[in-house]
């Protein structure tokens, strides 16, 4: 493969969209022929799995299209967050383990209905334990999902206030009262792990106690 060749598979394959020959030009030396270098990689690429295709008046690399059926895999998309998610599951990264009442105070309103069971849904919260204390309420930390989710090693790595933002975790108004505590600090001492048979039973309660 010409070195022109290699430049521009390396813009084609990095790119996020389609690259049109301006879009190349303005990235390569002068003297690169870029129509020679597609014509190239086109006959490098041709009847592989991955083909290099013009689409719109711009190139890309795309998968062979009697290869399509491969790609057939049903997704799921990505829920979006709503305000109030976003706000529990900042609360419940940072201030873990942490209980239903507890974000409630943090947050200054009550937890919705869906709010929390939407994130349990998701794999980003999880039923944890239950807190010593009268009623012995079920306290909420963050998955294994969570942290895959965001692109974190361990809550060690959980960014400050601003770079939540930015994340998606905070939405740009911050409840009054919200505080960014180190969640390695969590009271774990002040809770018991569930029992058998806890976590279906506390989800039907708390799906019947909110309104």
């Amino acid at each position: 493969m010409s070195d022109a060749a290699r430049m521009v598979e390396a813009l084609l394959f990095a790119a996020a969209e389609p690259l049109s020959i301006d879009d190349l030009s303005r990235r390569l030396p002068a003297n690169v022929d870029i129509h020679e270098a597609i014509a190239e990689l086109r006959r490098l690429y041709e009847g592989r799995g991955v083909e290099l295709v013009e689409v719109a008046g711009c190139w890309r690399f795309q998968t062979a299209a009697d290869l399509s059926f491969l790609m057939t895999v049903e997704r799921e998309e990505p829920r979006k967050l709503s305000k109030a998610a976003q706000e529990t599951l900042a609360i419940v990264a940072y201030h873990q383990p942490v209980t239903r009442a507890e974000i409630e105070a943090i947050r200054g309103v009550q937890a919705s209905r869906g709010t929390l069971d939407t994130l349990l849904e998701l794999d980003l919260v999880k039923m944890r334990g239950r807190r010593r204390t009268p009623g012995r309420p079920v306290t909420f930390g963050t998955t294994d999902a969570f942290l895959e989710h965001y692109g974190l090693a361990s809550l060690a790595d959980l960014p400050g206030a601003a770079e939540m933002k930015q994340l998606g975790l905070l939405d740009a108004d911050l409840p009054p009262g919200f505080a960014v505590p180190d969640p390695m600090l969590g009271g774990g001492d002040e809770e018991d792990p569930l029992e058998p048979g806890d976590d279906a039973e506390f989800h039907q309660d708390f799906l019947q106690e909110e309104s």
